[in-house]
């Protein structure tokens, strides 16, 4: 289900406070792209969610 999916992806960036969309994606079994429309969702829902792009990329909290 989607909202468990969005909780666990919050709730693993709050542990880890860094993560990159590839290994959420891992983590989720799902593609990358998924991963960055649950962060968009999560941000569009009033979470701050900061992201680094690039080589060193990943969603710091």
């Amino acid at each position: 289900m989607k909202i468990d999916q969005l909780i666990g992806v919050l709730s693993i960036l709050l542990q880890k406070r860094e993560m990159t969309a590839s290994e959420l994606a891992e983590k989720f079994e799902v593609s990358k792209r998924t991963i960055l429309r649950d962060i968009d969702d999560l941000c569009r829902a009033g979470i701050p969610i900061v992201t680094r792009q690039g080589g060193g990329g990943a969603f710091p909290l």
